[in-house]
This record gives structure tokens, sequence and C-alpha cells, in this order.
């Protein structure tokens, strides 16, 4: 039997700690019927310390989520013991690959106290520093190969993991990309487009040509490691994938 005294608890201190942390923060309550939620949070969660060990006995059955503007996550969690409190973690960005996490280090959770008041003191003076460092270094790596684009061109790259990516020049581009599926990544403002489905990339990458075109924009695909200057021509069929794509831990 779900215990509701303890949600209420739980998403009430997340509201006060959302409240006290510098910046503009929201929360979110995940109870325990948001199953593929909490499920999805729980790959996503940034930690290889105190958090990760605690999920591995203790897998999500509430939490609070607390988001910034920027695409920033923080996660709150019971701690399952004796004591009082809760447990911070950071989340990781959906949007970015996991080539981008390599040699991160990882902003590991933290014990917070039972009072969100000085929870908060104790989340701006460590884990938000940490947390802010690791943001900034895995949006830089994920622009590691991809060629801005320019006014009148897209440049489209390939992604090791078989998404394609762009930096749009303005947002008539930006526009049409998201129309097709592609993803931006708020703070860096990349857009990529999945290769899951390797059918729907290949529509998509067909569509966006003529469209771009028509606002007098041309568009290239390039790889990555490519050191030939991309031509301006209309984005092409992608290539059929290498094998079976299986999901792997971010490797950091």
């Amino acid at each position: 039997m779900h215990d509701h005294s303890a949600s209420e608890r739980l998403a009430s201190y997340a509201d006060v700690l959302a409240g006290e942390l510098p910046d503009t923060w929201t929360s979110t309550h995940l109870a325990a019927d948001a199953k593929d939620d909490l499920a999805e949070l729980t790959d996503r969660i940034w930690d290889l310390d105190l958090v990760a060990a605690l999920l591995a006995e203790h897998p999500l059955q509430q939490a609070a989520v607390l988001s910034r503007p920027d695409g920033a996550q923080l996660v709150l969690i019971d701690r399952h013991d004796e004591r009082d409190g809760f447990l911070l973690a950071a989340v990781a960005p959906s949007a970015l690959p996991d080539e981008a996490y390599r040699g991160v280090p990882e902003p590991n959770g933290i014990a917070l106290t039972d009072d969100p008041f000085l929870g908060a003191e104790q989340v701006a003076g460590d884990l938000l520093v940490r947390y802010d460092r690791a943001l900034a270094q895995v949006r830089h790596n994920a622009l590691d190969g991809i060629q801005p684009s320019q006014p009148d061109r897209v440049v489209l790259t390939w992604q090791p993991d078989g998404s394609v990516a762009t930096a749009p020049a303005d947002d008539r581009a930006g526009t049409i990309l998201a129309a097709h599926g592609f993803i931006q990544d708020p703070h860096s403002g990349i857009y990529r487009l999945s290769g899951d489905d390797t059918q729907a990339q290949a529509r998509a990458l067909r569509e966006i040509g003529p469209q771009l075109d028509a606002l007098g924009i041309g568009t290239a695909l390039q790889h990555p490691a490519g050191r030939h200057a991309p031509t301006s021509a209309p984005a092409s069929m992608p290539p059929a994938p290498a094998g079976t794509r299986t999901p792997t831990a971010r490797t950091r």
C-alpha cells in the first residue's frame, strides 16, 4: 500500500527546495503509478555513488523532479533508512549522445538534511557547482565535430550513435528541423534527429532539403571525421545501419 504521507512529505520538501535554490526551479512529483516516467528517470540519474547504490536495492517508487529553464534537472528521492532527510541527484540531459559524457566526472548526489532551507544551502554550495561544471563540459563535448551552420546553409553531421546533429544559424531553419523530428537541446542550441528509426530519419532528411531550399538555405551532410568541406546539396538517404543498436551506459 502506498504511503500518501510519505508522498506529501517528499513533494512538499521539493517545492520548498525549488523555491530556495539559485535561479528559477520548478518541482514535479512522480507518484508510484508513473512507472514509465520513473524508469526513464532512473536511467538518466547521473550518479555512480550514493544514489546509484540505493537504487540498486530500492527501485524508484516515487520521486520529485526539480527543473531549471535551461534543461538542468535534479531528482529528490527517499533515503530508505532510519535517517531523516532525502537524497538528491543530478539528471543527465536526454538530448545529448553518450559520447559527450566520456571523461566527464559524475556530479554524484548528496544526502540532504530534513530542513529544506538548510538543504538548499547544501545543494547550492556543492551539488549545483559540480553539476553545472559537468553540464558545461558535456554540452561542449556534444559540439565537437559539429560544424556550425551559416545563414545560407545548414550543415548536418552524422553522429557515432547514428543520429544526425546540426546547429542552424537562425530560427527559420530551426522551425523546419523541429517540424521533422529534430529535437533541440535548450542550452547548446543543437538539433538532433534520432537514428533509432532509420526509415523515418531518411524521410525527414529528404523532406527538409526542398523546404530549406525554398528559403534560400542549402543543406550539407557530412561525417564528423570528414576533412573535406561539405557540398551544398540536398540531404540524401542515410546509409543502412551497421548493425543492431543496443543502448549503452554512459561512459564518463
